[in-house]
C-alpha cells in the first residue's frame, strides 16, 4: 500500500466506516491487506468483510462497477462473495479524508470455508476451480454494467497497469522488455469468445474452500477487460510459485483444471500459447508494484524477499516465468 494512503487513515475514518455498516468496533478485527484496509467482522446477520480503499487507487465509479459485476455473477449462480449494502442502502460509502481525497468503504459476506494457501490440489478441487473460472468467463460474455460510467477499465489502463509509473528509472532493460510485451499484447485479436471482463487475481489467496470442496471467490478489486487466458495464466502464476518441478506441477494442474473450465466455457486452445506472455506481464507488474510499496533495499516482508531474489536478472534475461511448453495445450 502506498504511504500517502496509510498516512491519511486513522481511527476516525475506521469508526465512520464501521458505523456505515452498523458494525461495532469490538466486532471488527484487522486482516492483512496489500492495497486496502481489510477488517473481518461478526454481526447477528452473519460474518463479513469490510474493505476500506482510497480514491487515489480507485474511483467510486470503478468500485461501483466492481460490485455491479459481483452482484451480476452472484445472481447468476456463481459462487462469489456478494456485497452487503450499508445502512443507507449504498453499495459504497464515501468518507472524506480531510486532505482532498476520500476513503471508500464496501462490505461483503464472508466466503464459506477456509483459505487454501499452502495445501495440495485434489482432482476434485482443480475441477471445481476450473469450472468456477470458466463460469465467470461464460457469464462475462453477456454482462453489461447498469451504468456506462461503471464500466471497468481495459487491462492496459494506467489505473490498473502501474508499470510505467513505478518501475525504477534505472531499470531501462526491464522497461524495454515490458514495452515490447505490452505492444505485442495490444495487437492480439479480441472477440467475445476470447476477451471480456476477468477477475485478474483469482489465486488461492482470494478464495475459500469448504470441506465439501465448494470454492467461493472474492476480492474483485483488479477486475478488468482482458483475454480470458490471462485469468488462467494468473491462476498458474501463483499456484506454481515455488514448485520444485514446475513442468510436472503445471501438467498435473492443467490436467485437472481445464476439464472443469471447458465444462463452462469453450476457449479456443490456441490461446494457451500466449500464457508465457501473460505470466511475464504479471511478473514485471508485480516487480514494479513492490518497488512502489516497499523499500526494496530493506525488505522485511518474507514473501516479497523471496519474490524479488534474483527477479531483476530473470526479467532482464527474458527467462520464462515457468519452465513449461504451453504449446502442447494449444492443439
Amino acid at each position: 500500500m502506498e504511504d500517502r494512503i496509510k498516512k491519511r487513515f486513522n481511527k476516525s475514518i475506521l469508526e465512520k466506516a464501521l458505523d456505515c455498516y452498523l458494525i461495532l468496533p469490538e466486532q471488527a478485527q484487522p486482516l492483512d491487506g496489500f492495497e486496502s484496509f481489510i477488517f473481518e467482522f461478526e454481526r447477528d446477520e452473519g460474518p463479513g468483510i469490510l474493505r476500506i480503499s482510497h480514491s487515489i487507487r480507485r474511483s467510486i465509479e470503478l468500485i461501483r462497477g466492481e460490485l455491479d459485476w459481483i452482484n451480476y455473477l452472484f445472481n447468476g449462480g456463481a459462487s462469489v462473495a456478494c456485497p452487503i449494502p450499508s445502512k443507507s442502502g449504498e453499495w459504497v460509502e464515501i468518507i472524506e479524508d480531510g486532505a482532498g481525497g476520500s476513503f471508500l468503504a464496501a462490505a461483503f459476506e464472508r466466503a464459506e470455508g477456509e483459505s487454501h494457501r499452502g495445501k495440495g490440489w485434489s482432482p476434485e478441487l482443480l475441477f471445481n476451480y476450473g469450472r468456477l473460472i470458466g463460469q465467470l468467463h461464460r457469464m462475462s460474455r453477456d454482462y453489461k454494467p447498469q451504468q456506462v460510467s461503471w464500466k471497468r477499465p481495459q487491462w492496459d489502463d494506467p489505473v490498473m497497469l502501474e508499470i510505467d509509473q513505478y518501475l525504477p528509472e534505472e531499470d531501462q532493460q526491464v522497461m524495454r522488455i515490458y514495452v515490447e510485451l505490452r505492444d505485442y499484447l495490444r495487437d492480439l485479436p479480441r472477440d467475445i469468445a476470447s476477451y471480456g471482463l476477468i477477475h485478474q487475481d483469482a489465486h488461492q489467496g482470494n478464495f475459500f474452500v469448504t470441506e465439501s470442496g465448494k470454492i467461493t471467490l472474492f476480492d474483485f478489486d483488479d477486475c478488468v477487460y482482458s483475454w480470458f487466458v490471462n485469468d488462467i495464466a494468473l491462476v498458474l502464476f501463483y499456484a506454481a510459485m515455488g514448485q520444485e518441478d514446475q513442468a510436472a506441477f503445471v501438467t498435473e494442474f492443467l490436467t485437472g483444471f481445464l476439464p472443469g473450465y471447458f465444462r463452462e466455457h469453450q476457449l479456443d486452445p490456441i490461446w494457451f500459447k500466449e500464457i508465457p506472455n501473460f505470466l511475464k506481464l504479471r511478473e514485471i507488474d508485480l516487480y514494479a508494484v513492490i518497488h512502489r510499496s516497499f523499500d526494496v533495499e530493506n525488505l522485511d516482508d518474507p514473501w516479497c524477499i523471496r519474490y524479488m531474489d534474483g527477479r531483476k536478472k530473470r526479467i532482464e534475461g527474458n527467462i520464462p516465468y515457468l519452465d513449461f511448453d504451453f504449446d502442447q495445450f494449444s492443439v
